[in-house]
């Protein structure tokens, strides 16, 4: 109820900074798209298909937890000042519902770049307290390659559509990008076609898609939500688990708290790698020239630690 007023209220100055953003805008003149993006994978995604026909931006701040991120007025304002704005799904961007009261649709094209991909259901643990962010379907398909070119074509099409004189670039663009992630893809089918142990367990249920497309079996400690705590049944459950498979690895993420996987860690005796669910990138891992691409490629390298 708290987080609803405060985005009301929100909503209601982004409307005064816009307005005053617009009358900037009058004065300078830009011939570039203005894309505002989300999190981190919708950025690359649409940068790579925007090439240099566009600025693109990102709008979580990088380190942040995208799951629990509320805009301010004045990231309201930056959306409504933007001609495209991409999003993943309402799953994960749960105020994108409430957009509509700010953003002129006429002006700000609005993209969901997971538009048309049936998402699975997410697992939230029964009798924990409910989260004002309760996912009752998985938002986390970038993390399936073969989902992320789904996620770019989108990406691409809506541009094409809304921008038909850009729309050779798009495609040129969309296609020289769609290669590296079906090369990727080809990397995990190869990776893990012939494994004999399919099973990994990971800090939170992020890797769903990723599981299902190349026959893997995720076990989570925790749910869709990378904040959420196991039970002291769930984790009794998941020790049994790890001795009576044989799990030589539990995967746990650089930016979130890996308390519980730790725990669960020492009282089995396996050790921890890190399985990076790209919800975020730091400042430094950009700097640094890290991308989806690296990361995913990260992601197989680990991830080939406890499934052979």
């Amino acid at each position: 109820m708290k987080k609803s007023i405060l985005f009301i209220v929100a909503i209601a100055a982004a409307g005064l900074l816009a307005a005053c953003g617009n009358q900037k805008q009058d004065t300078v003149k830009n011939d570039k798209l203005q894309v505002m993006t989300t999190f981190y994978p919708m950025y690359e995604f649409t940068k790579e298909v925007v090439g240099d026909k566009g600025d693109v931006k990102l709008l979580i701040p990088a380190g942040t937890e995208p799951h629990d991120y509320e805009p301010s007025a004045k990231d309201l304002a930056k959306i409504a000042e933007s001609d495209v704005f991409v999003y993943n799904s309402p799953e994960l961007e749960t105020w994108v519902k409430n957009l509509t009261d700010t953003v002129d649709t006429n002006k700000t094209a609005i993209v969901e770049a997971s538009k048309g991909i049936s998402l699975m259901e997410g697992s939230e643990e029964e009798g924990e307290e409910e989260h004002d962010h309760s996912h009752v379907l998985d938002p986390h398909v970038w993390l399936d390659p073969v989902l992320a070119i789904k996620e770019v074509e989108t990406i691409r099409d809506d541009l094409s559509k809304k921008y038909p004189d850009d729309k050779d670039a798009f495609e040129k663009n969309a296609a020289n990008y769609i290669k590296k992630l079906q090369d990727l893809d080809q990397k995990y089918q190869t990776a893990f076609t012939d494994a004999s142990n399919k099973t990994f367990v990971t800090q939170h249920a992020a890797f769903g898609y990723l599981a299902k497309q190349y026959g893997l079996t995720q076990e989570a400690i925790a749910g869709v939500s990378p904040d959420q705590e196991p039970s002291p049944a769930r984790l009794s459950e998941l020790k049994h688990y790890v001795d009576d498979n044989h799990v030589s690895v539990i995967y746990f993420e650089e930016n979130a708290s890996s308390k519980v996987a730790e725990t669960l860690s020492q009282e089995t005796g396996v050790k921890l790698e890190v399985l990076n669910p790209l919800e975020s990138l730091t400042n430094q891992q950009m700097k640094d020239g890290e991308s989806y691409l690296t990361v995913m490629e990260e992601n197989l390298a680990a991830l080939k630690e406890s499934i052979k």
